[in-house]
C-alpha cells in the first residue's frame, strides 16, 4: 500500500483496511455514513472531497479493538494508519475526533470531523423507529425533534455536535439537512 511519489490512498484501499479491521458490518456502515457526510461537507466547503471522505470512512478503524477502552480509541487507528500512505492531516483529524485525548482540533477537516461523527449516530437512530426503517421516511424535522430528547440514542454526545456553529459556522439545521441528505444519497449503501 505505500508508495513513493503523490500516490495517496484510494476510496477503494479505504474500504478494504475496513474491513480488514473491522467485523461487525453496521460499524462497517457508520463508518461509510461519516464518510458520506464528511464528503457532503468538503464540496460545501471547496475542500477535497476524496480526503474528507477518507477521513470519515476510516475515523472508528480501531473501534472493535478499543471500545473496551475508550482512551486507546484513534490511538490504534493513528498506528494503523502510520504505516499507510494516507495524508498525515486525515490521519491527525481522525486522532484528534477522539475528544478523550483533550486535544482541540485545528483545521476545518479536525473541527468538521470532530462535531459531525457522532451525528450519523442520531440520523440513524432515527431511521431505525420508522415503519419501514429507511432513511428516506426521515426529515431534518424528527432529527432536530429525537435530537432535543436526551433519552433517545442517548450514547450520542449532542455537546460535540452542537460545536457545529462555533467550529464549521453552520447552524444545526442546516448541518442535520447535509448529513441526512448526504445518506439518504447512499442510502443502499449503509443500509438504511
Amino acid at each position: 500500500m505505500c508508495g513513493g511519489g503523490n500516490v495517496y490512498m484510494d476510496r477503494q484501499q479505504a474500504l478494504d483496511l475496513l474491513k480488514e479491521h473491522i467485523s461487525n458490518q453496521n460499524l462497517i456502515r457508520h463508518n461509510m455514513a461519516v464518510g458520506f457526510i464528511m464528503q457532503a461537507l468538503a464540496k460545501k466547503f471547496g475542500e477535497s472531497q476524496d480526503d474528507w471522505e477518507l477521513a470519515g470512512m476510516l475515523h472508528d478503524l480501531d473501534w472493535e479493538k478499543t471500545k473496551d477502552d475508550f482512551s486507546n480509541h484513534t490511538k490504534v487507528t493513528k498506528e494503523i494508519l502510520e504505516k499507510t500512505d494516507l495524508k498525515p492531516e486525515i490521519i491527525n483529524a481522525i486522532y484528534v475526533h477522539n475528544w478523550v485525548h483533550k486535544i482541540p482540533p485545528e483545521t476545518l477537516l479536525e473541527k468538521t470531523l470532530y462535531c459531525v461523527e457522532e451525528l450519523s449516530g442520531i440520523i440513524t437512530a432515527v431511521a431505525l423507529i420508522q415503519p419501514d426503517k429507511k432513511l428516506a421516511s426521515v426529515s431534518v424535522d424528527s432529527v432536530l425533534k429525537k435530537f432535543k430528547s436526551k433519552s433517545f440514542a442517548a450514547g450520542v454526545n449532542r455537546e460535540i455536535i452542537m460545536l457545529c456553529k462555533e467550529y464549521i459556522s453552520l447552524e444545526l439545521p442546516e448541518l442535520v439537512a447535509i448529513a441526512l441528505g448526504a445518506m439518504t444519497a447512499h442510502a443502499e449503501e449503509i443500509g438504511l
